[in-house]
């Protein structure tokens, strides 16, 4: 694959500014170049781009390129993408290897997740932070129901042992993630092959489920409060589901709350993302009801974690269910103001703010 990486490198760094990639002008100049390329022009992942930017127009979807994705001709990804938040990916190929999955976590918790590693890829798949590739991120910008959703397992393991294998030993009470403490790449990759299935199969569930109202949870703390959701469900499937492994279910447990609770925490110090707004939302209630305890430094899982958990995600759900009998923004009233009744928002910063202790981790650790 070094050839056709090396040709879509070439013919990437022509291309014009993030704002004139729709442009007909454009379009059919990229085509050009596909067309009269060495290697590419006889790939099927390129055949079908071609099709779609011979023709493209703004509202249109990329039929040909979705349809070679979602029937997996072969594990080839190449497409024209536009993600304000994967500012790397621009013309980009990928090549990727199917993990494997437990049949009935895959029949339960179904939806058009693909958990895989990366066998190569152009730069823009490289940057650290596309751990994920969604359909919207094509620059058609279309999510439908049928088209696959990837997550690039080997990226998680790699951060994993990064930042959240050092936040366990250094914050944590012994023994609080046994499963996961020292835990190999192996398990690390299971683990995470569990959490990305939950995820999407729960970001569909409820009375609020994405993509129905993904313009609705759009602001940061909505967003964030949207991950939590989604996760401790998840957490909850994998701790009271008896049709589940039983040891792979606990170590996807103790995966997803040690990434929740402990490395989204430390995430864009000192300005929050979405996803470190809901550690701090996770962190305090689960410290003012009980579920963890900081003491001398070191956080312990209490007994009641469990519990509170549920009741965690009880409260959103009631909330949601409001949908059904009231306007979408007074719904959204509600979850911003149990949001905010967890976390520090700083008027003259404008901004969420980190837990001074996770501040203080990150900085003493270097994560």
């Amino acid at each position: 694959m070094d050839e056709v990486f090396a040709e879509v490198h070439e013919i990437r760094e022509t291309l014009p500014e993030r704002a004139l990639l729709r442009d007909e002008a454009t379009l059919k100049d990229l085509a050009v170049k596909l067309e009269s390329s060495r290697t590419l022009r006889g790939l099927p992942a390129v055949q079908a781009l071609l099709e779609d930017i011979r023709s493209f127009k703004e509202g249109n979807r990329l039929e040909a390129v979705k349809e070679h994705i979602n029937t997996r001709r072969d594990n080839h990804v190449f497409s024209l993408f536009d993600a304000s938040y994967f500012p790397r990916l621009s013309l980009d190929y990928l090549a990727y290897e199917t993990l494997p999955t437990d049949p009935y976590l895959a029949d339960r918790y179904a939806s058009n997740t693909m958990p895989v590693n990366i066998a190569g890829a152009t730069k823009g798949f490289h940057s650290r932070v596309v751990v994920a590739l969604f359909p919207e991120n094509h620059i058609d910008g279309i999510q439908k129901p049928e088209d696959l959703i990837f997550y690039f397992v080997d990226k998680f393991v790699e951060r994993h042992n990064r930042i959240t294998r050092k936040m366990i030993d250094a914050v944590m009470e012994p023994g609080s993630f046994p499963r996961m403490q020292g835990a190999s790449d192996e398990k690390v990759e299971q683990a995470a092959s569990w959490w990305v299935r939950l995820h999407e199969y729960h970001h569909r569930q409820g009375d609020m489920p994405i993509p129905d109202f993904l313009s609705s949870k759009k602001m940061k703390p909505l967003a964030g409060l949207e991950e939590l959701r989604v996760d401790v469900s998840g957490m909850l499937a994998c701790l009271h589901d008896e049709n589940l492994p039983r040891e792979e279910a606990m170590a996807a447990y103790e995966f997803i709350l040690a990434e929740r609770l402990l490395r989204y925490a430390v995430e864009g110090i000192p300005r929050p993302n979405y996803d470190a707004v809901a550690s701090q939302l996770l962190f305090n209630y689960l410290s003012e009801h009980k579920g963890i305890r900081l003491a001398g430094g070191r956080i312990t899982l209490t007994a009641d974690l469990p519990v509170v958990l549920a009741a965690f995600l009880k409260e959103i759900q009631t909330i949601e269910s409001h949908i059904h009998t009231e306007p979408v923004d007074a719904v959204k009233k509600r979850l911003l103001e149990f949001t905010n009744a967890y976390t520090v928002f700083d008027t003259e910063a404008g901004d969420y703010q980190h837990i001074p202790y996770f501040a203080e981790i990150k900085q003493r650790l270097g994560v």
